[in-house]
Order: structure tokens, then C-alpha cells, then sequence
């Protein structure tokens, strides 16, 4: 029974998988998906969803789901991360940072996957050791991690990949760790604040 059990865990332990990583931007968000072999991270894809072209905010969240679902549909991942917006100062690009977010973990959870939210700091501790880390740091240890050169890529790619391979240390960890969202409605309940309601007629 035992070895019947082992062996179980172990099938587990080989299946390959994806993770999708976003780091949520408003002009820019960065995409990476990683996928898992065992004790492996290798990178498959990463990128960046370029966004300042598109003058109106409502049509630069339609193309944030609409790349996202996209990505998903052609990777399959079975899970994604997601980096938390900072606190600032500028209260304007706080509320849009978070529609980002919010759009991202939509498309998400609506291909049936589930959302872990992460914090820059954690991501940052999970990938170099230090939750002061730079974002250069961060991307200089993934290139050792993951054994690739990464200098071509911008900050909000890199970003969107250090999330992946958090989600990845973090999963593998007793600890665990990150907020997860199993559906647009958890999303929605944890962040009333972020979801603009609409207004009805008096």
C-alpha cells in the first residue's frame, strides 16, 4: 500500500506544468510562462504587452484580458502568478494599476485557472534572498536560476517571470505563501475597492 501510494506522489512529483507570470502595467505589462519538470524551471516564453499607443483606458484593459486569455489559450498553464500593485503616493495611477490587475486576474480565473497574488517584496525575497532587492537583482538571479541571458528583455518581462518562479519556489514550500483567488467573485470580495460598481438610475 505504501509503495502503491510512493508511487503516486511520484507521478506527481514528474508531471510537467506551466505557470504563468504577470506583472500588471497600465503601459506596459510583462508576461512569462515557465514550465516546471520535477525540480527544473526552464522559460518558455516572455514578453511584454506594449499599451501606450491606445489613448483610452477602457480599451487598454480590453487588450490586457484579451492578450492574457490569449497567452493561456496557446501555453495551457495550469497555474498563474500575478504581482500586487506597490502603494504610492499618485492616487490616479494607483486606481488604474489596480483595474490592470483586476482585468489580468479576470482573464485568468475565467479560463478555469487559479490566481496567486504575490508582493514585490515577496516576490523579490522568494528570488534573490533580500525583499530590498532591485529589479536588476532580481533579473540577474534569475538569469542564474533559470541559466539564460536576459538582458535584452525589459524590467516589466523580467518582473513578470521573477512572479513565475516565486510561485514555483513558493508552491514547493511548506510554507506556502501569496494571497490565491479561485474565482472572479473571491477577486471581488477581498478588493471592493478596486472594482469600480456601476451606478444605478435614481
Amino acid at each position: 500500500m505504501c509503495s502503491f501510494v510512493t508511487k503516486i506522489i511520484e507521478l506527481k512529483t514528474n508531471q510537467k506544468y506551466r505557470i504563468l507570470g504577470i506583472d500588471p502595467g497600465t503601459n506596459a505589462l510583462g508576461y512569462a510562462i515557465v514550465e516546471v519538470d520535477g525540480q527544473a524551471i526552464q522559460m518558455v516564453e516572455i514578453g511584454v504587452l506594449t499599451l501606450t499607443h491606445l489613448d483610452e483606458h477602457q480599451d487598454k484593459l480590453k487588450r490586457i484580458f484579451e492578450r492574457i486569455q490569449e497567452i493561456i489559450e496557446v501555453h495551457k498553464p495550469r497555474e498563474a502568478a500575478i504581482e500586487a500593485p506597490f502603494f504610492g503616493k499618485n492616487v490616479q495611477s494607483m486606481l488604474k494599476l489596480g483595474r490592470a490587475q483586476g482585468v489580468a486576474i479576470a482573464a485568468i480565473v475565467t479560463k478555469g485557472l487559479r490566481a496567486t497574488e504575490y508582493a514585490p517584496r515577496e516576490i523579490k525575497q522568494s528570488v534573490t534572498g533580500k525583499g530590498a532587492a532591485s529589479k536588476e537583482q532580481v533579473a540577474a538571479m534569475l538569469e542564474h536560476i533559470l541559466k539564460i541571458k536576459l538582458d535584452q528583455y525589459t524590467l516589466d518581462a523580467t518582473d513578470a517571470l521573477g512572479a513565475a518562479v516565486c510561485h514555483q519556489f513558493r508552491s514547493n514550500s511548506p510554507l506556502g505563501g501569496g494571497k490565491k483567488f479561485s474565482g472572479w467573485g473571491a477577486y471581488v470580495k477581498e478588493n471592493e475597492k478596486k472594482v469600480k460598481k456601476p451606478k444605478m438610475n435614481q
